[in-house]
């Protein structure tokens, strides 16, 4: 399709027209009909459901202060329930949570369907919570005050409107409020222009602006750290996804942190941190691309500007996260793409770093840390290790077992390897194979590739009873790309497939794909490719590019459209991804891969699989809507599926994500072929 010819399905833009719906209605119909009407398709389904609610699997607490807070879904619990429990108890195996609020009984109360967006508690020892609850799970949210006491939101509390916001606890009669205020109080990328501060008892609309950004902003959003001296409240102007400005409300000022506009912070506790994704000298030292340094809020108020060395990450290294405990810190670091643990700590003005003994080769999945406690909690997982909860207790390193989700597959014969495939430009790129062991390297071992490659974000290890039962059971194989655009090597990982760099992302998923056929473990017919979102577009770009490298692909809730994406809904705040369609010199290369604009009729392509959800306010539906059309108009079979809810996850509830991954995991079985292992 040229892009100086007027767009002929710009019609399925509109969310909800009456045409708009009817045909995603037709083609829900046609595909559903197709793939729910297979047998495998109910074997998958009702297996799905059952992991999903599984009652002992991992219920991740949260800390704060002597409690924990954790929200749950099950059968009985749809929609799920926020519940607490004191921590001491929580401890010792006790698990007899109290709840606070459910979220079922109160879309039924107000006739909404409401999905549950988060909460943000105020500080301990006040009872009161701000919680954030989706339309169909929406990134917009409406915010409300809880008292967790009594489980009942508060009479005449706080209430912000339905909008893309962030609110943060100043104390507990006043709040830090980024949110919409009418026309032009927001960015072109749909986020806030402004932060107020909002005290109890006056209107939101009076409320005095602390910080006012431009329009051409990606938005301005607001944030607490709590620590032993107190909570500090920061407001954040992000310029673009990868440009930002930090402010620390100090009183009633507003004092901006003299950092790199490309720097990233993190503050945890007392201290600001802060990754460099460039060199910076901070007027004493030369920092090293990809440091992070820091510095204690109290000093940097003060006026000190001479940061410290927390960690340089190794070649092939990245930091994950970092956390802080009563007189830690704990990071997450990601070595060759397996992750390690480390508290580390200040003496004598250098911190030093003491390695805590977590499982290795898989993910650290979630790190639990806070200002009151000297431990911490993680969950580790692997391919083939379910997710297990473990506890550092204060002044050890040695952790113990606090629950372990039961296996929800038979990896009996299963084995994970880490290969590597050399890219167009000669680049290793590393991937990690799940299959069977004794593989006969012929060629017919249906594979799923799944990748992603993009802002920054690492593919990591991790179980997924889903996938195990719907597909590696059956025979299946299942990759894990860690191309370039993505977070497994850190900045330079990243930024070597940004903007006009991003066919590199796409080249070393190739490289995969020809690697795996290359060592005989599948073929072109056998090989299917997946991706949400960014991956959605790498799925999009490599099938238009090489189709006759796969037999299928599955793409959801995709990017596809490179010339409209940043007027549809959130896609202006990706313009530092990938580049901005209205400068011609970016349109060139962006038009060099837009998979909407480089269908062709005279190519043979897999039956595609592309779905997307009526509910997403991020990745706008009419790229799936469109590149269906599209490529049905030019005579390509087409899988569309649209579910009605679900956000930018695409499912709400375990019932729709249940019947997602089984029409997804029943569509490759479809198109690839499927082996009972045997």
């Amino acid at each position: 399709m040229s892009e100086a010819t007027t767009d002929p399905h710009d019609w399925l833009e509109a969310i909800d027209s009456p045409e708009a719906l009817a045909w995603v209605e037709e083609h829900n119909r046609v595909t559903l009909g197709m793939l729910e009407a297979r047998p495998d398709y109910r074997e998958r389904y009702e297996r799905n459901l059952a992991i999903l609610s599984h009652p002992d699997r991992v219920a991740w607490p949260h800390l704060h202060g002597d409690s924990v807070v954790n929200f749950w879904q099950d059968d009985e619990h749809e929609r799920g329930i926020l519940r607490m429990l004191p921590f001491d108890e929580w401890l010792a195996g006790s698990r007899a949570w109290r709840t606070v609020l459910d979220i079922d009984a109160l879309a039924a109360d107000e006739g909404v369907n409401w999905v549950f967006g988060g909460s943000t508690m105020l500080e301990p020892p006040h009872r009161r919570a701000l919680i954030r609850l989706s339309r169909g799970g929406a990134d917009a949210v409406e915010i409300r005050e809880l008292d967790t006491s009594t489980g009942r939101f508060v009479d005449g509390g706080f209430v912000i409107p339905e909008a893309k916001s962030s609110a943060a606890w100043i104390d507990a009669d006043t709040l830090l409020v980024a949110s919409s205020f009418g026309d032009g109080t927001m960015t072109r990328s749909g986020y806030p222009r402004s932060v107020r501060r909002w005290r109890r008892g006056t209107s939101l609309a009076d409320a005095p602006v602390l910080f006012e950004t431009v329009e051409s902003d990606l938005g301005a959003f607001v944030g607490t750290s709590r620590s032993a001296a107190g909570t500090r409240m920061l407001i954040y102007r992000s310029i673009s996804m990868f440009e930002h400005e930090y402010f620390l409300v100090d009183g009633d000022a507003t004092v901006k942190l003299e950092l790199p506009l490309d720097s990233e912070l993190d503050v945890e506790g007392d201290r600001l941190l802060v990754q460099l994704r460039s060199e910076w000298n901070d007027g004493s030292t030369l920092w090293k691309k990809g440091s992070v340094i820091e510095l204690s809020i109290a000093e940097y108020l003060a006026g000190e500007r001479d940061f410290r060395l927390l960690i340089t990450p190794a070649d092939r290294s990245a930091v994950a996260s970092i956390g802080a405990t009563s007189d830690a810190l704990v990071v997450t670091l990601l070595r060759n793409v397996s992750a390690e643990l480390y508290f580390y700590r200040l003496v004598d003005g250098t911190w030093r770093a003491e390695r805590i003994a977590a499982p290795d080769h898989g993910s650290i999945v979630g790190v639990e840390s806070s200002p009151d406690w000297g431990g911490i909690l993680f969950a580790y997982s692997g391919f083939l290790q379910p997710t297990t909860m473990y506890a550092v207790d204060p002044g050890t390193t040695e952790p113990r077992v606090i629950q372990a989700q039961p296996a929800h597959f038979d990896a009996t014969g299963l084995v994970v390897e880490q290969l590597e495939a050399i890219s167009a430009d000669g680049t290793r790129i590393p991937y990690f194979i799940v299959r069977r062991e004794g593989l006969t390297l012929d060629g017919t071992t249906p594979t799923i590739l799944y990748g992603y490659g993009g802002f920054d974000v690492p593919m990591t290890p991790g179980y997924s009873g889903l996938t195990g039962s719907g597909w590696l059971e059956r025979g299946g194989a299942y990759v894990m790309a860690n191309i370039r655009g993505g977070g497994e090597f850190g900045t330079t990982w990243h930024t070597a497939a940004l903007r006009e760099n991003r066919q590199r992302a796409f080249d070393d998923f190739i490289a995969v794909a020809e690697d795996l056929i290359a060592r005989g473990i599948t073929s072109p017919e056998h090989l299917g490719v997946m991706g949400g979102s960014n991956g959605g577009l790498l799925v999009g770009a490599v099938v238009t590019q090489r189709p006759e490298l796969f037999g299928a692909a599955a793409a959801s809730v995709p990017v596809l459209d490179m010339r409209r994406y940043h007027v549809l809904l959130a896609g202006a705040s990706w313009v530092g991804e990938y580049g901005d369609p209205d400068n011609p010199a970016d349109w060139e290369f962006l038009r060099a891969y837009s998979p909407y604009h480089n269908v062709s009729r005279d190519r043979r392509y897999p039956r595609i699989l592309l779905t997307t959800s009526t509910r997403d306010d991020r990745v706008h539906p009419a790229h799936a809507r469109k590149m269906a059309a599209l490529m049905e108009e030019m005579g390509h079979e087409v899988y569309f599926y649209e579910n009605t809810e679900g956000g930018h996850a695409g499912a709400a509830g375990h019932r729709q994500m249940a019947r997602q991954m089984a029409i997804v995991h029943t569509y490759f079985a479809k198109e690839l072929g499927e082996r009972r292992a045997g």
